[in-house]
């Protein structure tokens, strides 16, 4: 399965500490028999809202793909580090290709019906 992991850690974190804190991440989902496939450290950003009392914090984003329990022990590593103040992470599924309606059939149908002149009925008839 293909998941979505996005974790923010502590602004007063260094950027060698939150290089390492990935780094234990990646480990964590390689000892559950999963992939790594991306890291991306998006820097810091403002918080929308205040979390324990930061008002921004450092962005990670990693894109995974392994079992049920690598999503699990990724998340309880993420749970009791004191560094992370926040996570997420989401299934990625295949996107559905829906075919397009073909737009020149609908056109000469509205066409037709647009050119035919309109007929009244009596309701006797």
């Amino acid at each position: 399965m293909n998941y979505e992991s996005t974790f923010i850690v502590s602004p007063e974190l260094l950027t060698e500490k939150v290089e390492e804190l990935t780094a234990k991440a990646v480990k964590i989902v390689e000892a559950s028999k999963g992939t790594v496939k991306t890291v991306q450290q998006l820097g810091k950003k403002r918080l929308a809202y205040s979390i324990n009392k930061f008002r921004e914090g450092s962005y990670i984003y990693m894109e995974l793909n392994g079992a049920g329990e690598m999503v699990n022990s990724l998340e309880s590593f993420f749970k009791f580090n004191d560094s992370v103040i926040r996570f997420l992470t989401i299934k990625v599924e295949k996107k559905k290709v829906v075919a397009k309606p073909d737009t020149k059939t609908e056109l000469k149908a509205t066409e037709v019906s647009q050119n035919e002149p309109a007929t009244e009925q009596s309701p006797l008839a």
